[in-house]
């Protein structure tokens, strides 16, 4: 993908997820007197388009101490064929980081349905989300509610990332891997990724737990306790 349609799309992307918080926010200050569901559903908005500002970053899943994807298993587990490939720790990051690469676009297809999930889910419980001792219960939650919607969206990405990359490492090692097709390797991307986003989700729940205020959010800082 070129550079100029990238942040075009990154833009877009981030722009439909800033809308709807947006406009979330403005109905927080217009009726003040939202449900606790609302309010998880606010901490969820805005803990989502945080993590995919920085995601849909260049480098954000490999600059990430919690998104950065790992070698599959698939791969690192082949003894003596990654061993002629992977010769040390430099060609392994670079093959690490190409899959890191990949997962910008996978990430991008899976935002709106993320946004989408948190607008139309039924929340249970949400007094123990919002007061429990998990400071990512909310994301927990809705990951758990997702199933595996997003790993579905994103094998389809990888595939086709796997296929065109010009990184010859890939090449290499898809060569060298009998017995493994590259759905199998998608599929195994594709998981990590769903965990890496949702990791990344509950760093910013988190992090608004610790400091509502900052959100200058009057339903979330009601929500936990904030005058």
């Amino acid at each position: 993908m070129s550079q100029l349609p990238q942040t075009q799309n990154r833009r877009a992307v981030l722009g439909g997820l800033s809308s709807i918080a947006a406009l979330s926010l403005a109905g927080c200050a217009t009726f003040p007197a939202f449900t606790l569901e609302d309010a998880v559903r606010r901490l969820l908005f805005l803990s989502t388009d945080r993590a995919f500002s920085r995601l849909l970053q260049p480098g954000g899943f490999w600059d990430s101490q919690v998104a950065r994807l790992a070698l599959p298993d698939v791969i690192g587990n082949r003894g003596g064929i990654m061993q002629r490939i992977l010769t040390g720790p430099i060609f392994r990051d670079r093959l690490q980081r190409a899959f890191n690469d990949m997962a910008y676009d996978a990430a991008e297809r899976a935002a709106p349905a993320v946004t989408d999930a948190v607008r139309t889910i039924g929340i249970r419980n949400a007094m123990a989300l919002l007061r429990g001792s998990d400071p990512m219960a909310a994301t927990n939650f809705l990951h758990q509610e997702m199933g595996t919607s997003l790993i579905e969206i994103m094998v389809p990405e990888f595939g086709d990332a796997l296929r065109v990359s010009r990184e010859p490492l890939v090449g290499e090692v898809l060569s060298a891997m009998t017995g493994v097709d590259v759905g199998g390797i998608a599929n195994s991307l594709a998981f990590e990724a769903d965990n890496a986003i949702f990791r990344a989700i509950g760093r910013e729940e988190a992090a608004i737990r610790a400091d509502p205020r900052s959100t200058n959010d009057p339903v979330l800082m009601g929500a936990f306790g904030i005058k």
